[in-house]
């Protein structure tokens, strides 16, 4: 006789649908959370008190509780979660559940919603938030039976996580979250239609191993689903078997190692030039995990005009949505480029392998002739690029995360850091949210006590949510900022300079020059009890980092005093083809004759 199979343990017991919520929160194994209490969401803080499983972490305002999720999830590969009440606490966090959305973050959002029997009447804090977050989300459900809540929670999980990772917003109404109902776990999930596909067509595999094989003038473009599919070293092994360049786009900054020999850097609107000229040139693109968004191809009928395109991703929807794709693949990234590692092997010994030395001499001349660099300001102010690459230089690329808010800062994060690491780097991308930085280092932090957490920081972005130093200083949670601040919205005032005359419409913060400060940093970031510091002068930048790197009990926090003439270079200006780009203002790479 053979011994049967065990049968799954199931957990059933009395439970409130509130109760249900943070047991079933707990069954999946989440350790953090992020949220702030009202009203339609009372019920379920009360059960959460008693949690032995779960940390909660009391935010300052919603939209940091989504951010900090985002943090979370970027950092570990796990789902975030955040939690609000009804109406403008929903709402709070549309912004959030867009950015992730946008960068294919898993998120959890778990919202209060009135009672069912008022849903429709406009009732106090009411909002229809599934209505809302329908087009920024990968999924929405309003649960009005406690009976629904753990397979409705655990759907949520499944559909975040799997495919192409997404948030999901759970709305449960203060009715069922006081409404009495079995819990029972494991819970059946009912996802019609839903199926992901994760094993590629091997056929199209095997196409664009051939197209790989005969190409002279290959580049891989590779994009935020290499981090989301954790497919890192499988890249690397295609890039080291087939010589090709790499580039790596925002969202994919430590996929592959920057001191790789063909890491290029990152394509796009500021990025490097040989990354641009390589897509630009490039008989064939391989795209990993990569959407062909506007910021990398610049005006689109013009971009690379002579590649075949082979376009892998997990979302069916990203594939020829931007440009044709010539092999189109469908699969998880981690498995298909396994995949095409052995296929790319087997076609080499078929057709041989190309002979790439002419194509890396272009890119090679470009790397030499056109290195990232700045011009030094004639304000006698500091240098925002100095000051960001001096950061990467001191502090290292072991154990540290890395992330940014959106503007000049962010650009020159990536341009000037050197990531080493897979989910290193952590930013926004498609949404471009100013406040991401100072949350989002909360998350990422929270979940990693073990690393440093450097957020680099503009005076504008970091105005929009600091007051989650607050949260991070009484939950321990110790990230470093570093504010480069120009005294200016910088990014916006970059644009204006170049293309609206220099005339400065609503740009100037006044947070950095003269007596006046407001706000002064430095006071502000005291006042929630975090070590500050303020750096004006160059020779003083290494000292000051090591400062803050010394304190350990408390966040701390940098005002870099940077001059507003510090501009983003390379630049490829909006809606012009990327054979446009400009190394500096009135200096374009002639990378067309260069490559001929």
């Amino acid at each position: 006789m053979t011994e049967a199979a065990a049968e799954p343990h199931v957990i059933r017991e009395k439970s409130t649908g509130a109760r249900s919520i943070i047991r079933s929160l707990e069954e999946i194994g989440v350790d953090v959370v992020f949220g702030l209490p009202g009203g339609a969401i009372l019920p379920t803080y009360d059960p959460l008190f008693d949690s032995k499983r779960l940390t909660h972490v009391l935010v300052r305002h919603e939209q940091g509780a989504g951010h900090a999720a985002e943090g979370y999830a970027v950092s570990t590969g796990k789902v975030g979660v955040c939690i609000a009440t009804s109406g403008p606490g929903a709402t709070n966090l549309v912004t959030a559940l867009l950015d992730a959305n946008m960068d294919s973050i898993p998120m959890v959002a778990i919202t209060g919603q009135v009672g069912a029997s008022l849903i429709g009447t406009d009732a106090f804090q009411e909002a229809d938030i599934v209505g809302a977050t329908m087009p920024v989300t990968k999924h929405s459900y309003l649960v009005t039976e406690a009976s629904e809540i753990p397979a409705r929670i655990a759907e949520a999980f499944y559909i975040a996580s799997t495919g192409r990772p997404g948030p999901v917003l759970v709305d449960i109404t203060k009715s069922a979250q006081v409404e009495e109902a079995d819990f029972i776990w494991p819970p059946v999930l009912d996802l019609p239609g839903y199926r992901p596909v994760t094993k590629p067509n091997m056929r199209q595999v095997r196409e664009a191993a051939r197209l790989m094989a005969i190409a002279q003038q290959p580049v891989l473009y590779v994009g935020g689903g290499a981090i989301r599919a954790d497919a890192s070293p499988e890249i690397l092994a295609l890039a080291e078997l087939s010589k090709s360049p790499v580039v790596t786009t925002l969202t994919a900054r430590g996929a592959i190692p920057d001191s790789h020999p063909q890491n290029l850097g990152m394509p796009g609107m500021h990025g490097t030039v040989p990354a641009v000229a390589a897509l630009q040139k490039s008989d064939l693109i391989v795209a990993l995990g990569a959407r062909f968004d506007d910021r990398v191809t610049g005006k689109l009928d013009a971009f690379a005009p002579n590649a075949k395109v082979v376009h892998v991703d997990i979302d069916p929807a990203e594939i020829s949505k931007n440009r044709e794709a010539d092999v189109p693949i469908v699969g998880d990234l981690k498995l298909t480029v396994a995949d095409l590692v052995e296929e790319l092997e087997a076609a080499y010994g078929q057709y041989g392998r190309p002979d790439l030395n002419n194509w890396w001499k272009q890119l090679n001349h470009l790397v030499e002739t056109y290195p990232m660099g700045w011009a030094e300001p004639k304000d006698d102010l500091m240098s925002a690029q100095y000051v960001v690459s001096r950061l990467s230089k001191v502090v290292g690329s072991d154990d540290v995360i890395w992330v940014t808010g959106v503007g000049q800062h962010q650009m020159w994060a990536a341009q000037f850091i050197d990531f080493e690491h897979p989910r290193q780097f952590i930013s926004s991308g498609g949404a471009g949210t100013m406040g991401f930085g100072v949350p989002a280092a909360m998350g990422a932090q929270a979940a990693n006590p073990e690393k440093t957490v450097w957020l680099i920081d503009g005076d504008g972005s970091f105005q929009m949510t600091n007051q989650e130093l607050a949260t991070c200083r009484l939950n321990g949670i110790n990230i470093k900022v570093a504010i480069i601040n120009n005294s200016s919205l910088g990014m916006v005032r970059q644009w204006q300079t170049l293309f609206y005359n220099q005339r400065y419409s609503n740009t100037d913060l006044e947070t950095g020059m003269g007596t006046q400060r407001i706000p002064d940093f430095v006071k502000l970031s005291e006042a929630y009890d975090c070590v500050a510091f303020r750096c004006e002068v160059p020779e003083d930048v290494d000292e000051t980092i090591r400062q803050a790197m010394n304190v350990t009990d408390r966040p701390v926090v940098v005002d870099f005093v940077t001059s507003p003439e510090s501009e983003v270079w390379p630049m490829v200006p909006a809606g012009v083809p990327n054979d446009e780009i400009m190394y500096a203002r009135d200096l374009r790479p002639a990378f067309n004759e260069e490559s001929n």
